[in-house]
């Protein structure tokens, strides 16, 4: 039992404690503005030393218990121009959080802060943020940018960026007066927000953006939701212009409204993101895409995205909607470092849609994107099935597949173009660089025209076997031929082939210009679809047409033509050998000149061609083998107008071209 002597020594412990917590709270409190002061110049000497950069502040002190108030904040990188310059900057933090190490902002009050992004030449004021200033073994140095992000753990780069948007954002703030101006040489966009309120998360703006004197108003609003791990944005107004993006891509891009929503989803120990983004009213222009701006009613995206170490996956969960279409996507993009290699990318996509009403497809086409086919009905169920795996450091690996079905399918209403008039004689016009330069009759009408058996089996062999063998087997694609295709336009890192069909080249000349964009290149292989799987035209019409309209020289079309342009004969009197080099023409029309020697004769860098096309040719039962061994290019010789490329001045004047 306790003494009354005992119970006032354990007060004078009480109270001995409590006023010494007193007294050591109170310096600390008298002592926050050093204490606060000391504490983040250390930090801003070590980012000044390791970034080149001059950073001045005019005050920086605690208002009150719980809020740091800074002023004339200013940053200057090296013999550069300032990159930001801030007036005022009110941050209110949440003492329970401080307790907890944890920073929680309650509450923001900012006003002037101005972000210059400069670049002149081939100087920017911005260049220490893409350089690493300390070398791989950490001795100092620098190391670009793009070598440390080979490195980058996705996830946890993922998590901390969540982070800093889910707790460092304030329930409340009041910003006022930003602007975020970039400059190139002479061209120069500006952002200016007068004023943006986050009340209760929830926050709304009004955006103005100038780009080279154009000026237009953006409306913005969303929320933040940490509860909820959820962010939401939109932005909205009639015919928004997307500054910079024609600057830097060459690109035009508008619409009407744009929303878009994430949520962070926790749970098997990866970083989940799920959400959505819709755009309505929107219209791109790009020379790449489609000569007309391509526009799309609605168009949205519910995403499911995962986040590893080294990859991120676009799960097959997510789904697309585009205007009425939908069609649920994989993608995988992982980072590879193969033995004794440098990081490379490893990429996947697919997708897979069952069987569905084919209007929902062909009445989904934005406007401005396939011409030949705007306006057209049809009936029917399609399934698709598509994939492609390229690893960029085994780019021989490669994988591609791409099948569209079709069930009870017809068409109901033509678009702008007849796909059946390959059929009967039409009008063929041949372009140059885009032009058009020759237009002539398919047909009978034409004194050039001539019809399929009427040429000789053996040019026609020639042909296939050097173009298209299974042309007449396929159903218009040969996806070993594209695979072939892809794998060398990679290494080449260009296009350089196109692993084209004989229907594909036809479609190309028939019903396409020859400008080389997206648009016509998907155009291109629906209508090359639609051809061969509603059978428009008989394969052999289509032989019939592409003999007849090829280009062998310069202005010089069709198989009459080639035979009297290089030998002065008619095809029925070519040779063998005139008939294998006449196939060897097709893909480079314009370059014949470089096969021959002055006197016109061919040179024997195709000998292992003709070899080629010979044994072929005695596989199909065309030619025999003693015809095939006794083959002989020096009996390729031109005696046509061919001749007359050889003069000086001509030479002259395409090996300036060259």
């Amino acid at each position: 039992m306790k003494t009354v002597a005992d119970k006032w020594k354990m007060k004078r412990v009480v109270t001995g404690g409590l006023l010494v917590l007193s007294v050591g709270l109170a310096v600390l409190y008298a002592c926050r503005n050093l204490l606060l002061r000391s504490a983040v110049e250390a930090r801003l000497e070590r980012i000044e030393k390791d970034m080149q950069l001059d950073i001045a502040c005019r005050e920086l002190c605690f208002d009150g218990v719980r809020r740091v108030r800074l002023e004339g904040l200013s940053l200057v990188p090296a013999d550069r121009d300032t990159l930001l310059d801030l007036d005022l900057l009110k941050v209110e933090l949440s003492l329970w959080g401080l307790v907890c190490g944890r920073v929680d902002v309650k509450r923001v009050e900012m006003e002037g802060l101005r972000l210059d992004f400069l670049k002149q030449g081939g100087e920017a004021n911005y260049d220490f943020l893409f350089v690493s200033r300390q070398g791989p073994d950490g001795t100092g140095g620098k190391e670009p940018a793009v070598t440390v992000l080979a490195h980058t753990d996705y996830a946890r780069r993922t998590d901390w960026l969540l982070d800093a948007v889910f707790d460092l954002l304030p329930a409340d703030a009041r910003l006022a007066d930003i602007t975020v101006h970039e400059q190139n040489d002479s061209n120069s966009v500006e952002l200016r927000i007068p004023e943006l309120c986050i009340r209760d998360r929830r926050f709304e703006s009004r955006i103005t953006f100038e780009e080279n004197g154009c000026l237009q108003h953006w409306y913005t609003s969303g929320e933040v939701n940490p509860s909820d791990k959820r962010v939401t944005v939109s932005f909205g107004a009639p015919d928004l212009t997307v500054p910079y993006i024609g600057r830097r891509f060459g690109a035009d891009v508008k619409f009407d409204s744009l929303r878009c929503s994430f949520a962070r989803v926790d749970g098997g120990g990866k970083i989940r993101i799920v959400g959505q983004a819709k755009v309505d009213g929107l219209q791109v222009y790009h020379r790449r895409l489609s000569p007309e701006a391509v526009s799309l009613d609605h168009g949205a995206v519910d995403f499911h995205v995962q986040v590893e170490n080294d990859a991120i996956q676009l799960d097959s969960t997510s789904t697309v909607r585009f205007n009425t279409l939908r069609f649920n996507p994989f993608v995988r993009a992982e980072r590879v470092l193969p033995d004794g290699g440098i990081h490379s990318w490893h990429f996947i996509v697919s997708v897979r849609k069952p069987w569905f009403q084919a209007e929902e497809l062909f009445g989904s086409f934005p406007s401005g994107l396939f011409e030949h086919l705007e306006g057209m009905k049809v009936d029917g169920e399609l399934a698709y099935d598509g994939f492609l795996d390229v690893d960029f450091s085994r780019i021989d690996s490669l994988r591609i597949g791409s099948e569209l079905k079709s069930r009870n399918f017809r068409i109901l209403k033509s678009g702008n173009s007849d796909l059946r008039k390959m059929s009967g004689e039409f009008e063929y016009t041949a372009y140059e660089d885009g032009v058009p330069v020759r237009t002539f009759p398919v047909g009978p009408s034409w004194n050039h025209f001539l019809p399929l058996d009427s040429i000789p089996l053996t040019m026609r062999t020639a042909v296939l076997q050097s173009e298209d063998g299974a042309f007449f087997y396929h159903q218009g694609f040969l996806m070993d031929a594209l695979r072939e295709a892809m794998i060398y336009d990679l290494k080449k890192g260009k296009f350089a082939r196109g692993g084209s069909t004989i229907s594909m080249q036809l479609v190309k000349n028939v019903f396409l210009n020859r400008n080389k964009n997206l648009s016509r290149k998907l155009e291109e292989a629906l209508i090359v679809w639609l051809i061969e799987t509603g059978h428009l035209t008989s394969k052999q019409r289509m032989y019939e047409v592409y003999l007849n309209i090829a280009e062998w020289g310069p202005m010089v079309y069709g198989i009459c033509e080639a035979a009297d342009f290089y030998f002065a004969k008619r095809p029925s009197q070519l040779t063998l050998e005139e008939c294998i080099f006449l196939a060897s023409v097709i893909p480079r029309p314009k370059h014949f000149m470089w096969s021959f020697t002055e006197d016109g004769r061919l040179k024997d860098t195709q000998e292992g061609y003709f070899r080629l096309i010979g044994e072929r040719l005695v596989v199909k039962g065309v030619i025999t083998g003693a015809q095939a061994a006794a083959i002989d290019i020096s009996k390729v010789v031109l005696r046509g107008r061919a001749k007359e490329w050889f003069r000086s001045d001509v030479v002259s004047r395409i090996g300036q071209d060259r």
